[in-house]
C-alpha cells in the first residue's frame, strides 16, 4: 500500500482548532468547527482583498474580525468566537537563525536590575549563557502607571513580560464579566502562551500601581526561547508521559507544562529544599533519587531537637515540593538529593496556571503525607494548616 500524502497546511489548521477548543471548551464541538474555519475562511478572503487593494502587506499572525468604535450586544456576544490560530511551529522558520540580533541599549545599573528580575525565570533557565545574554540584550525597559493595560484579553501577542517591580491584577473575561482570576507581585512573567501558540492573548493584565516591565518582543522570543523549547518539548515530552500524576491532563496541556520547565542539577547530600521557607516552585525527579526529611519534635532532649526524620523517598517520575504551593504555607519539609539527581522545575506562577486540573489528587495525597507523619510522630499531624 502506498503511502497517503497529507495535504500541506492540514496539520496546522487541526492544530489551532484543537488548542481553541481546549481553551474554550465549546459545548458543540461542531458548530464551534463551523464557526472557527468560516472565521479563517473570512480572513483569507480579507487578506486576499487587502493585498488587491493596497501593496500593505498583511499582518502575519492571529486574524482578528474587525471591531466598530462602538459595537452593540451583539458584537460583544460574538467576540468570544472570533478564532484563527495557527501554533508557531520553530522547524518550520528556516530564516529565523538569519534575522539580525535586537539591541537595546542599556547602563550597567539596568543591565543589573534586569539580571536579577530574569534570575528566577524558568522559560529563560534552559538557555545557554550566549543565548540567555542575547535574551538580556534584545529586552527592553517598560515603565507602568496604575490601571495601565500591559496587555487585553482576545489581542494579538507582542511581547513577554518579566517583572521587575509592581503588582498586577489578572483579568479574564467570562459570560460577558471581567473577572480578576489572580495576581503578581513584584515578580513572575506573563505573555507566553500567546506566543508559543500564536494564539490570541488569553487575559488582561492591569498595573495596580507604578511599576517596571522588561519585554521582549516577539520575534527574539521565538528565535531564542520557543526554538529552544521545542528541543526541551522532544526530550522531555515521552518523560512527562510517564508520570502519573499528570495523566489526567490533556495532551495539550502536558505540552504547555514541557514549554515551561526547568531543569536543574543537584550534587549528592545538596539541599534542594528548606523547611520552613517560603515555596516558589514544585520539582519532578527526573533522574537520581530525593528523601524528604522532616525536624523531629518528639524528644524534649535540647540536642535531639532539630534532628531530621527521614519521611519519604521520591524517584524518576515523582514530585515534591506541592504541599506548600497548595496550602499558600512555608516548606513543610526539607528535601535533599540522593546520589547525583535531576530534577523539572515549575514556578509558582506557572503551577498554579497550569495544573488547576490535577490540584484535587494532590489535595488527596496531603492527608496520605499525614498518615505517614502520624506513623512516625505517634500524634496528629495537620499540614493543611
Amino acid at each position: 500500500m502506498s503511502a497517503v500524502e497529507i495535504p500541506v497546511g492540514l496539520r496546522e489548521l487541526l492544530q489551532g482548532y484543537t488548542v481553541e477548543v481546549l481553551r474554550r471548551r465549546p459545548p458543540d464541538l461542531v458548530e464551534f468547527a463551523v464557526q472557527h474555519f468560516t472565521q479563517i475562511l473570512e480572513g483569507q478572503r480579507r487578506e486576499q482583498r487587502a493585498k488587491k487593494s493596497s501593496a500593505k502587506p498583511a499582518k502575519k499572525g492571529v486574524t482578528f474580525e474587525p471591531k466598530s468604535n462602538q459595537p452593540d450586544k451583539d458584537d460583544e456576544e460574538e467576540e468570544d468566537t472570533v478564532i484563527c490560530a495557527e501554533a508557531y511551529n520553530p522547524d518550520d522558520d528556516e530564516d529565523n537563525d538569519t534575522e539580525p540580533r535586537v539591541v537595546h541599549p542599556k547602563t550597567d545599573e539596568q543591565r543589573r536590575r534586569l539580571q536579577e528580575a530574569c534570575r528566577h525565570i524558568v522559560l529563560f533557565k534552559t538557555l545557554e549563557q550566549e543565548q540567555f545574554s542575547e535574551v538580556l540584550d534584545a529586552m527592553f525597559e517598560v515603565l507602568v502607571k496604575p490601571q495601565h493595560h500591559i496587555i487585553d484579553q482576545g489581542d494579538d501577542g507582542d511581547n513577554f513580560y518579566v517583572i521587575e517591580k509592581g503588582a498586577y491584577d489578572i483579568f479574564v473575561q467570562k459570560d460577558g464579566v471581567r473577572v480578576c482570576v489572580g495576581k503578581y507581585d513584584n515578580r513572575g512573567s506573563f505573555g507566553e502562551l500567546a506566543l508559543m501558540y500564536n494564539t490570541p492573548r488569553a487575559a488582561t493584565i492591569v498595573a495596580t500601581q507604578e511599576g517596571a516591565l522588561w519585554a521582549l518582543d516577539r520575534a527574539t522570543f521565538h528565535r531564542l526561547i520557543v526554538k529552544n523549547n521545542a528541543k526541551k518539548r522532544r526530550m522531555y515530552e515521552a518523560f512527562i508521559e510517564c508520570v502519573p500524576l499528570l495523566k489526567s491532563l490533556e495532551l495539550s496541556e502536558r505540552m504547555k507544562i514541557v514549554d515551561v520547565l526547568g531543569v536543574r542539577a543537584f550534587k549528592d547530600g545538596e539541599r534542594i529544599i528548606t523547611q520552613g521557607e517560603e515555596a516558589d516552585c514544585f520539582y519532578i525527579v527526573e533522574s537520581g533519587e530525593a528523601k524528604i526529611m522532616i525536624k523531629s519534635k518528639v524528644s524534649t532532649m535540647a540536642a535531639l531537637q532539630d534532628a531530621e526524620v527521614e519521611v519519604a523517598r521520591c524517584t524518576r517520575g515523582q514530585y515534591f515540593g506541592e504541599l506548600a504551593l497548595v496550602t499558600n504555607k512555608p516548606r513543610a519539609a526539607s528535601v535533599y538529593a540522593v546520589g547525583e539527581t535531576k530534577c523539572l522545575v515549575i514556578d509558582i506562577q506557572a503551577f498554579e496556571r497550569l495544573l488547576g486540573p490535577c490540584m484535587d489528587i494532590m489535595k488527596r495525597n496531603i492527608s496520605q503525607y499525614e498518615d505517614q507523619l502520624v506513623a512516625l510522630f505517634g500524634s496528629s499531624v495537620d499540614l493543611k494548616h
